[in-house]
């Protein structure tokens, strides 16, 4: 009885320490005076994005990363003009936070606060 207690303890504690799941949360914030239509995230093995981001809103998506390689961001601005930027280079495995902020109707800044 004494065995089955202490192996159910150490099971206990190896699942409450254990595995965690490495994801990035991401925000894009539309800080420009116009409406942005199909913002788009490409992001090493997939993407994500939304319709339409009215000025001063934000979207927000969480992603697991799964390869490298740079990320990048596409919209379409008050004109309908396409525009595309790529960003930072991200590691598989990486989590944190990126932010990508849209200030005029051309332009992307990321930050970045990730670890390995």
């Amino acid at each position: 009885m004494r065995r089955l207690f202490l192996g159910l303890a150490l099971g206990m504690s190896s699942v409450l320490t254990g595995c965690h799941s490495h994801y990035i949360q991401a925000t894009i914030t539309n800080a420009s005076d116009a409406p942005l239509n199909v913002v788009q995230v490409d992001y090493p093995s997939a993407s994500f994005g939304t319709q339409l981001l009215a000025p001063g809103a934000s979207f927000h998506y969480r992603f697991k990363l799964l390869g490298s390689g740079n990320i990048k961001v596409s919209f379409i601005d008050a004109a309908k003009h396409e525009h595309a930027q790529t960003g930072p280079w991200l590691n598989e495995g990486q989590e944190g936070t990126l932010d990508i902020t849209l200030p005029t109707q051309d332009h992307a800044d990321f930050h970045t606060s990730l670890k390995p």
